[in-house]
């Protein structure tokens, strides 16, 4: 429950409404480590914390990297913080997503909009180990080519041999030359073979229920699926019920769940 102060070492604007944090913990000499999948609380000195999954890579342990969208009151503190301002940090909490259970198999992880930072830190591990998964693709959609993140890195992991990339808009300009569409459209055409893979999805939940809907039709087992589920949590610990989902917290169940352990209740309103 006590934040642990960390400095800040760098902010940078990705869109017009999204940034990324870099923090050092400036007491603990080992760092954090986290699981992929897994989400800090933000603590700004005056403001208030909010939670925030871990964007940055899980083997690295100097530094922890986020990246948020501007919402509220504590983001857009977060937003105003300098280099060599501090923020408190409470975790890590949540559960993770499989990439244990991924070996040996293929991997399709399907990302929309701010989606992609939880989905990140994923695929850092499987690229970090790569020699014990199969085909690896990742699928990503953004609303216009301008609400692309990581631009530069999806640029460098679409040159890998070893890995595929497939990004669309839905809406695009005349400077994209790219896929337009909703991300669950390139679903029946990316190379996995069905029986065969883990799939992990993170956005919008109409997004993610359009992209398990085409998973299921492409073959994919629902214990196969996973889906990470951040939405209103607020206190990291189930004791203040805004992330309540049916009979499950997502702060404390989640926020990564096996589709089938959910899907009862996915596309129930106002659950």
């Amino acid at each position: 429950m006590t934040p642990v102060p960390f400095m800040v070492k760098k902010v940078q604007r990705d869109t017009a409404d999204t940034f990324t944090i870099v923090l050092t913990d400036v007491e603990r000499v080992t760092g954090m480590t986290f699981a992929p999948g897994q989400f800090n609380m933000l603590y700004v000195f005056g403001a208030g914390e909010i939670p925030v999954s871990i964007s940055g890579d899980p083997t690295s342990t100097k530094k922890l990297i986020h990246t948020v969208r501007v919402v509220g009151t504590v983001s857009r503190a977060l937003r105003r913080l300098r280099v060599g301002d501090f923020v408190g940090v409470r975790g890590p909490f949540g559960t993770a997503w499989p990439v244990q259970k991924g070996e040996s198999n293929d991997v399709v992880l399907v990302a929309g909009g701010i989606g992609l930072a939880p989905i990140r830190p994923a695929l850092y591990y499987l690229l970090a180990n790569r020699k014990k998964y199969g085909k690896i693709t990742l699928l990503y959609g953004a609303r216009t080519p301008s609400d692309i993140l990581y631009r530069t890195e999806l640029e460098q992991w679409r040159a890998r041999f070893d890995l595929e990339v497939e990004v669309t808009v839905d809406h695009g300009d005349d400077t994209w030359w790219g896929n337009v569409g909703v991300v669950p459209t390139l679903i029946p055409r990316a190379p996995f073979d069905p029986l065969n893979t883990i799939a992990m999805t993170c956005g919008p939940e109409v997004m993610m229920r359009f992209t398990v809907m085409a998973l299921r039709k492409r073959g994919v087992n629902t214990d196969d699926i996973y889906v990470s589920m951040e939405r209103n949590m607020k206190c990291a610990i189930g004791l203040c019920g805004h992330c309540q989902f049916g009979g499950k917290f997502v702060c404390k169940d989640g926020p990564v769940f096996r589709y089938d352990t959910v899907a009862h209740l996915f596309n129930k309103r106002e659950v």
